[in-house]
């Protein structure tokens, strides 16, 4: 009985002292020039990121059309991240759109459009 005590303390110990990694040691931040033009290419593109395993958040900046993408290096990498891109229509920095995703985006997103960027 004291025996399974005494291990039961010692575990309550154990977890309670040994220290949590911080968020920002799991962390990366990748900026990517997209060819987005429109606030439905933002959300386009956010959401399919958002489904991608290892990324924490992304923001794309309509204006300068760079997507800001914060995610976990160990489960994923900078070029795993711009082909989720491409495969969601978009350039990423020097991979072009993935054709076939590109046929399916609204015809505002796309870059010959002339996008009405209040959408």
């Amino acid at each position: 009985m004291k025996t399974t005590l005494f291990l039961g303390i010692a575990a309550m110990f154990v977890l309670f002292t040994t220290p949590a990694k911080s968020q920002n040691e799991t962390s990366a931040e990748l900026k990517i020039k997209t060819s987005a033009i429109c606030d439905m290419c933002k959300e386009t593109l956010e959401n399919a990121l958002a489904f991608e395993k290892g990324i924490k958040k992304s923001n794309l900046d309509v204006t300068s059309k760079v997507i800001t993408v914060v995610y976990n290096p160990k489960k994923t990498t900078p070029e795993n991240i711009r082909l989720a891109i491409s495969k969601a229509g978009y350039d990423a920095d020097d991979i072009k759109a993935n054709p076939k995703a590109y046929k399916k985006l609204e015809d505002c997103c796309k870059k010959d459009s002339k996008c009405d960027e209040k959408k």
